[in-house]
Order: structure tokens, then sequence, then C-alpha cells
């Protein structure tokens, strides 16, 4: 029996200055989650206009659960301004407010997610006070529950991530993220030095201490991803391609993390699936390429 995941969050077009694409990081990672073959969820919010009729007609194909995909008379669906002129670092302008800013909670939505295997979420869909009250709520699911904190300046909120952490049994956070993150704790740090895993190994070691966080992944762009587990460090190099652009290579990431986690997976057997499936779609164009497990075992062969 397959294993039944929630995500919640965000869904959007990227709109690239060649068209518009869907997603979004918590649709990226849904969709994923379900090529993979995951029993999988989403919970987020469309406005009543064409963007959202397009992307419901976008997720038909996938089997996807759409049922707690709310829909809004008042504000639109969500619509990001993306630059890819370096396609190493892709810069985002998030429009707001927009319908996934709404979402709302309900006794059912809770009832799903308390019977889910995973419940994963991010820090960006909680910018709006209205969906921040359910994700909270959301949040005490006796489940695992997967933090990806996903943090887009302005719209985070480290009160908030505080409390989000005090709830997180897994943490993935990218080396931006990290360093973000302990200039707000005061940890003493080299900015970017050659020694990175050294200072996230210290960061780690801070968050897991101070909160009950089981496991941290932090992803290092090209140069791989690392487990943080009960002061053990777990070092994957990644896995070279010619990047395409690395829109949604991130959420690919995740969503094989997760998959391997689930499957109870070594931790370097867990990194070794997700780094390749991240690096396949950085080879790819957009954030949610169609692929087989024979692609991704065409990235670990090289």
């Amino acid at each position: 029996m397959s294993k039944r995941v929630i995500c919640f969050g965000e869904m959007l077009w990227d709109c690239f200055p060649s068209g518009e694409v869907p997603g979004g990081a918590s649709l990226n990672v849904a969709l994923h989650l379900s090529q993979l073959g995951l029993d999988v969820s989403l919970i987020s919010k469309l406005g009543k206009d064409s963007y959202g009729e397009r992307l419901q007609d976008f997720m038909a194909p996938y089997s996807l659960d759409t049922s707690w995909i709310q829909l809004d008379e008042e504000h639109p669906t969500s619509t990001v301004q993306v630059n890819n002129d370096d396609p190493q670092n892709v810069k985002y302008t998030i429009v707001a407010p927009v319908a996934w800013d709404f979402i709302q909670w309900d006794e059912q939505l809770q009832q799903a997610v308390n019977q889910a295997d995973a419940f994963i979420f991010g820090s960006l869909a909680v910018r709006n006070q209205v969906s921040w009250e359910s994700l909270y709520h959301l949040l005490h699911s006796p489940v695992l529950k997967v933090f990806d904190i996903n943090l887009r300046a302005p719209f985070y909120d480290f009160e908030q991530i505080e409390i989000i952490l005090g709830y997180t049994d897994i943490l993935k956070i990218n080396e931006d993220e990290l360093l973000i993150v302990a200039d707000y704790f005061s940890l003493e740090h080299d900015s970017k030095g050659s020694d990175v895993v050294s200072m996230a190994t210290e960061v780690c070691a801070y968050l897991t201490e101070h909160f009950p966080i089981e496991l941290i992944c932090v992803t290092l762009g090209a140069n791989g991803a690392m487990i943080y587990q009960e002061g053990k460090v777990y070092r994957h190099q990644g896995y070279k391609v010619k990047v395409q652009d690395t829109v949604g290579s991130g959420d690919a990431f995740l969503s094989g993390f997760v998959k391997s986690y689930l499957e109870e997976k070594k931790p370097m057997e867990v990194l070794d699936f997700a780094c390749a499936l991240g690096a396949f779609v950085a080879s790819q164009k957009g954030g949610t390429p169609r692929y087989s497990l024979s692609d991704i075992d065409a990235v670990k062969k090289g």
C-alpha cells in the first residue's frame, strides 16, 4: 500500500520571459510525489479565474487528489514573475495577496491530515494570517511533519518560524537559508566559506538541541546535500548534469527524499535518490517534467 502524503501551500504560475509555467513549491512537491507513486493530496487555494482553470486542467492528468484545493471568489490565482537570466540563481517576484493566502481550516481538513503518513509545508504560504492559522491547526496532527523552510524575502517571520520549528520532525533547508537562520540565532559562521559543511553542522546541532527536530537535510546546490541526524553527518556530493534551469530542482529533491525516507532507506540511500532526482529536474526545463525511474537511474550512471 502506497504511503499517503499531504502537501500544504502555494500553487501558481511562474511567468518567465518565454512564457508561463505551473509552479509553486507545494504543487511541485505534490506532483513529483505523485509521479513517484505515492498517494498525494494538495491543500491550497485557487482564484475563480482563467489562471485557476488552467492550473486545474494542468493537474488533471496526474494521479493527484485535488479535493482539498479551495476556490476563492475574491482573490486571484497566484502569479510569480521569474528572472532566469542566471540559470544558477533564479530570482522571483511574488505577487500578494493571492488565493493561497486565504486557505481555510475545517475539521474535515484536520481529519485528512491526521490520517496521512506525512505532512509537508513551507513558510511562504503562511505570510497571511488566514493561511497561518490554518497551518497552525494542522501542525498539531500526530503525523510526520516535514518543514521545507523556503525563505523568500520579505515573506517570512521568524516568530512564526520558531513556532513551526517547535512542531517539525524533518527540516529541509538550503545553503542560503541556513545562513539566514544562523544570523537570526546569532550563530557565528563564515559566509559561504569553503567549509560550508562544518558551518552547516554547527547550525544543525543548535537547531536539534533547541527544537524537537529529528533530522535536518541541507541542500548545497551543485555540491550535493547532507543529512544531520543524531549528531551524525551524511554527505552526498550530488550528480553533475548540464543545467537547463534550477526551477523546481529543490522541490524534486525533497520529493525524492520523502519517498526514500518513508521507505525506511538508509541516510546515504535517501540522499542518493534525492540528489539524482534533483539533478535530473535541473537538467530539464520547468519544475515538473515527466520522467520515469529509469531517467533517474540514468543520472546516477552519468
